[in-house]
């Protein structure tokens, strides 16, 4: 018994739906980034604490 044929414009039509999803949540996630505040952004370097002066530098002469 032969074995049946391959249906390629149903993988194709899937595999281009597959992408579509994909480039639709990847867009989705880049406009749930840009809706956030830009201090919670991942990528970015933390906010440097302010610095206490040091005691040695500072001298009653």
């Amino acid at each position: 018994m032969p074995l049946p044929k391959r249906n390629f414009g149903f993988e194709k039509r899937q595999k281009e739906l597959n992408k579509q999803r994909k480039r639709e949540e990847k867009n989705q996630r880049k406009l749930d980034r840009a809706a956030l505040p830009s201090d919670d952004e991942p990528g970015a370097l933390p906010a440097p604490e302010p610095a206490e002066p040091d005691e040695k530098l500072i001298t009653d002469g």
